[in-house]
């Protein structure tokens, strides 16, 4: 166990997107550097002053690249300090060599548990621990400040080991939604490619079946078709764009809603009337509702003319209501000992309205009527959809 956890350190690569350097970089350069003026200025017990002034802005320079190299800046700062810890046993000063402004090298220790590879935390530790050990050899110091210089020297790197640790987990859930809206948009594209592929069929049998007896109405079907596969086309691109550059800030454009129906419904078949009801308050839906409302009635106009046998007429009634929406599709078609064809298969059609109900927190039942036709019967809840459209992350 302990072998794997090592492997998997030993080869966890770098976090993406480093930034090379930002104004912080600057910020936190001129404070080193104006802290080496005033203490070479202001101290008196310096040992070897012009080597721990120079040391000092050595250090101050080395954060600049802490990101994109980290273990190369913490090699060259904890080594550059080795060296002048053995130097100093050869010379045995009496005080430590250095200034107190050597502390930015903190900020190296930090930056190699953030932005480091897994193969470059590992060394890095060892470089650091290495260090440490020598200044704990050259200064004969009590075991309480050891301990004490141990944490206060590894602090940074768990402070830069729990940041990196919660921009992964932010980023997986950010991902996560972002598979989730690819999964709705994939649904929005299947809803609106059937709706529309389903009409081309039909006007193409109309076609067919109106080209001897009525030469015009065929070449009106025949319109009607390519209007469909246009519109279809158009409908499909904008959605397959939106699934490819959806990480790089596309923008969407509002579905369809209930301010559509109209269309919707206007000439879905030529032997098919829908009688569409809007009754209530419907101007004013959250937008996942407003699209829910639009794929519900969709999905099952499209399913009438595509199985209903017999059938004459879908009614379609909307109903807003203070809290709740309430959809009813109804078709007069004959009812068969089999079921309705497709609509008893688990397909992201009927399927997918389910789904997109107990999303909402409402419900869909779709099933045989008491007398005749296939109905259709969903609720919706207007307050968790505006509480959900709250809480949607925007990118």
């Amino acid at each position: 166990m302990l072998r794997e956890n090592l492997r998997t350190l030993w080869t966890e690569p770098r976090p993406p997107d480093a930034p090379a350097r930002v104004w912080r970089d600057w910020a936190l350069l001129a404070a080193g550097l104006g802290g080496v003026v005033l203490e070479a200025t202001l101290r008196e017990d310096v040992v070897w002053r012009p080597v721990a002034v120079v040391f000092a802005v050595w250090l101050c320079l080395l954060p600049l690249w802490r990101r994109t190299r980290p273990l190369a800046m913490v090699t060259l700062a904890f080594g550059s300090t080795s060296l002048l810890q053995a130097a100093s046993l050869v010379a045995a000063p009496r005080e430590p060599v250095g200034l107190d402004t050597g502390v930015v090298v903190l900020v190296l220790v930090y930056a190699l548990l953030r932005w480091g590879s897994g193969r470059e935390i590992v060394l890095g530790g060892v470089v650091i621990l290495a260090t440490f050990a020598l200044c704990v050899v050259t200064y004969d110091t009590p075991a309480a400040e050891q301990v004490g210089g141990f944490v206060f020297l590894s602090l940074p790197g768990l402070i830069g080991a729990a940041v990196r640790f919660w921009e992964t987990a932010r980023e997986r859930q950010l991902e996560q939604v972002r598979s989730r809206e690819r999964e709705q948009l994939a649904r929005e594209l299947h809803d609106t490619v059937a709706h529309h592929v389903s009409a081309m069929v039909i006007r193409a049998q109309a076609g067919g079946v109106l080209a001897a007896t009525d030469p015009s109405a065929a070449v009106e079907a025949l319109e009607g078709v390519e209007e469909e596969g246009a519109r279809t086309l158009e409908e499909m691109r904008a959605m397959v764009a939106t699934l490819r550059d959806r990480g790089v800030g596309a923008e969407l454009a509002p579905p369809a809603g209930v301010a559509d129906l109209e269309r919707l419904v206007r000439t879905p078949s030529v032997h098919l009337k829908v009688d569409l009801g809007l009754d209530g308050e419907l101007d004013t839906l959250p937008p996942a509702v407003d699209a829910a409302v639009y794929r519900i009635v969709q999905e099952s106009v499209t399913n009438a003319m595509r199985h209903a046998v017999s059938a004459t007429e879908v009614v379609v009634r909307v109903t807003g209501e203070r809290h709740t929406v309430r959809v009813s599709v109804r078709d007069n078609g004959q009812r068969t000992g089999r079921g309705r064809a497709g609509y008893g298969r688990a397909g992201y059609g009927l399927a997918g309205l389910r789904e997109r109900a107990a999303l909402l927190g409402g419900e869909l039942q779709a099933g045989p009527g008491a007398d005749q036709g296939w109905h259709v019967e969903a609720e919706l809840p207007k307050g968790r959809a505006e509480s959900g459209a709250h809480q949607r992350p925007r990118r």
